[in-house]
């Protein structure tokens, strides 16, 4: 799932959570820290499961469900859907009580939403990154590449590949063989840590990123692998399609598609106007 659909900010703090059994489930550690703002929300929830659940002998309403931590990798951690968040929300003496449960309740009810109609979901996603300054051509790549992603991961599912890191073995698999690198080692070149590398990718990176894992997809619909090592040839496969075509634009353009640009200190769309600016420069009598 995309990192933008797993996030959600309350008051500038950031919320992760989970679709899991058919409902978004939030993680608890970040509920507390978002209503008491204590530089130790864990031994907090520790201490609230102890006084309000465990010594009255009360049945858990949190569930440990795997979510991504800081440093990029998942750890079983205790959440609750909506419902079950709002008794623990009782056991939180917080002025942002109230806020929060009207908060809560219209973030769950979004997902409803989606699951109905579809294009809500589309919806809500370019408004957000409008907000952080990118242009519509560039949005309209990026939703694609998402749909393109979603196609890949579904014919991995129907093939037997439901394990992440599986998936992420053979997304490294195309990214290697369509740009000579592994997405770690392309966030490493634009200097990049936790953030999502597509979201500071340019427009040509994102169209060959599509094109290595549309490929993908339909050679897993024709040769239909039955074993990994099968899936990994396929995805080698698939990347060196965009890889061929990377090279051919490159050789005819005499410029890199591969860039170290990202959009950290200054929005995509300011830095497209300035490029456009430049090369109309180039050209000007």
């Amino acid at each position: 799932m995309d990192q933008n659909k797993v996030l959600v900010v309350f008051q500038d703090k950031k919320i992760r959570r989970v679709w899991h059994t058919g409902q978004w489930f939030f993680s608890v550690i970040d509920v507390v820290a978002a209503l008491t703002d204590s530089p130790t929300p864990r031994q907090y929830w520790g201490k609230v499961k102890e006084r309000e659940f465990k010594a009255l002998e009360l049945s858990p309403v949190w569930v440990q469900v795997k979510l991504e931590s800081s440093d990029g990798k998942k750890y079983e951690t205790d959440c609750a859907h909506t419902e079950s968040m709002f008794r623990i929300i009782q056991s939180i003496p917080s002025k942002k009580a109230e806020p929060f449960k009207r908060w809560l309740a219209k973030v769950g009810y979004e997902r409803v939403q989606e699951i109905e109609n579809p294009e809500l979901a589309q919806d809500r996603m370019k408004e957000i990154y409008e907000q952080k300054g990118y242009s519509k051509s560039w949005i309209d790549k990026r939703l694609q590449g998402i749909a393109v992603r979603q196609d890949l991961t579904d014919e991995w599912r129907e093939r037997g590949v439901e394990c992440e890191k599986d998936f992420s073995i053979l997304i490294a698999e195309i990214s290697k063989a369509s740009f000579g690198m592994t997405p770690s080692e392309y966030k490493k070149l634009k200097r990049l840590k936790n953030e999502n590398l597509r979201d500071h990718m340019t427009d040509l990176e994102l169209i060959f990123t599509m094109l290595g894992e549309a490929s993908t997809a339909e050679l897993e619909r024709v040769d239909n692998p039955t074993t990994f090592p099968e899936h990994k040839e396929a995805s080698r496969e698939g990347g060196k399609v965009a890889k061929v075509a990377r090279q051919e634009l490159e050789n005819r353009t005499k410029r890199p598609v591969i860039s170290k640009d990202n959009f950290l200190q200054e929005p995509e769309k300011k830095k497209r106007l300035k490029k456009e600016s430049h090369h109309a420069n180039l050209f000007k009598p």
